[in-house]
């Protein structure tokens, strides 16, 4: 890396330490739902305003694009995109800390208050050496993550126009901090919810040869579906089918009209998923016909594809991951797989890109709880981890030509 030594770029973070730790601490007092991220957007906004980036609000509502151009960006110079994503969870807090939540019901139990705070250092870091960047570095602060709604606009929206490629991470507690995972391929899995509303004939449950049963119909439905995963996928390519949620009836000794049933989907392919979104349907539809009823599908809107890595742009990440951490710290097993889903994944479909995990898990620190627990929490330590291996990956991009 010639802009940044690897000496001096760890100094050079180090001074930003404290100011990192702090902007992380204050998103985490005034956590802010999906895509009414305005005191966040705000923030993000003034700091790159400062900056001297070239600044787009309201994108996608609450989003924030900034653009930082190289003062060696010859013609033709490339453009990576770094991503963040800003927003809370509907959680009342548990933690007793002193930078806990002061909005009840509402706190950062996933890690975007880091991940912001982490662009936001980078932006800083690079605008100090605009004068020796080789292109160009899109800033993109997303709305909307938990909700599988922001990226898409933004993407809808110009965001990644003349994007070569993007980059991104997300901090996790099922990794130890100190620990980082880069993978080529599928990283996180698609997410598509359902609802299925099966109609019979109501009747008197003592004599279910007058009625259509549709909780007999659903409860069909259900161990049928599994089949998909079983009998009509292959066993490597994994995928999930559940159906988390049924309603129906209103007494022990009815048979009800319509039973209602509420499921999710998780894949690995575009392929897969959109076989599998065809054959609930088609199965659903089937078994309650041929039990007498009728069954009709709907899918939810916000629906999300696979996050699946460019292998060469993750190659590049690799390397700045292994000279940031070691690459005895490196994790890229397909342990580091994950059947969550991420709206990155939208940006990752614009571009070539790469999406990587900086563990943040210490047990010492209570900061090993599950993503979404009321006392999930970070180990800031992990922060200047993730500043570093993005600062690395965008100036090695652009280094490349």
């Amino acid at each position: 890396m010639s802009i940044f030594s690897p000496d001096s770029l760890k100094a050079l973070i180090d001074e930003y330490v404290p100011d990192l730790v702090a902007i992380r601490r204050d998103l985490h007092e005034h956590p802010e739902l999906a895509f009414e991220e305005v005191r966040t957007s705000g923030i993000v906004a003034q700091r790159l305003h400062a900056l001297g980036l070239e600044v787009q609000t309201g994108i996608a509502k609450t989003g924030v694009v900034g653009l930082l151009r190289g003062g060696v960006a010859g013609p033709g110079a490339k453009t990576i995109a770094i991503r963040a994503d800003m927003d809370a969870l509907p959680i009342a807090e548990l933690n007793e800390v002193e930078y806990r939540s002061r909005v009840e019901g509402k706190m950062h139990a996933c890690g975007h208050d880091g991940h912001t705070a982490i662009l936001l250092t980078v932006a800083a870091l690079l605008s100090k050496r605009r004068s020796e960047l080789a292109g160009n570095v899109k800033f993109l602060f997303q709305p909307a993550e938990e909700s599988i709604g922001g990226a898409k606009p933004m993407v809808e929206q110009g965001a990644v126009q003349g994007v070569d490629a993007v980059i991104g991470l997300h901090l996790i507690s099922d990794i130890p901090s100190g620990r980082v995972a880069v993978r080529a391929g599928a990283i996180c899995a698609s997410a598509d919810d359902y609802v299925l509303t099966v109609t019979g004939r109501g009747g008197h449950a003592a004599s279910p040869h007058e009625a259509v049963d549709p909780i007999v119909i659903g409860a069909q439905i259900i161990a049928a579906l599994q089949t998909l995963i079983s009998r009509s996928t292959s066993p490597f390519s994994p995928s999930v089918i559940t159906i988390g949620e049924m309603k129906a009836g209103t007494t022990f000794n009815i048979i009800p009209e319509t039973a209602v049933m509420r499921g999710t989907v998780r894949t690995f392919s575009s392929e897969h998923r959109t076989y599998l979104m065809r054959r609930i349907g088609e199965v659903a539809s089937g078994i309650a016909s041929t039990l007498g009823g009728s069954c009709e599908i709907e899918w939810q809107i916000g629906g999300c594809p696979p996050c699946s890595n460019d292998p060469a742009v993750t190659a590049l990440v690799r390397r700045a991951v292994v000279a940031t951490v070691g690459e005895e710290m490196l994790d890229e097993d397909e342990s580091v797989v994950s059947a969550g889903s991420d709206d990155m994944a939208e940006f990752l479909q614009a571009v070539p890109g790469c999406y990587f995990m900086v563990g943040s898990g210490n047990e010492a620190k209570g900061t090993h709880y599950q993503h979404h627990h009321p006392r999930f929490d970070l180990d800031e330590d992990a922060l200047p981890i993730g500043v570093e291996a993005l600062v690395r990956a965008a100036v090695d991009y652009l280094e490349q030509g």
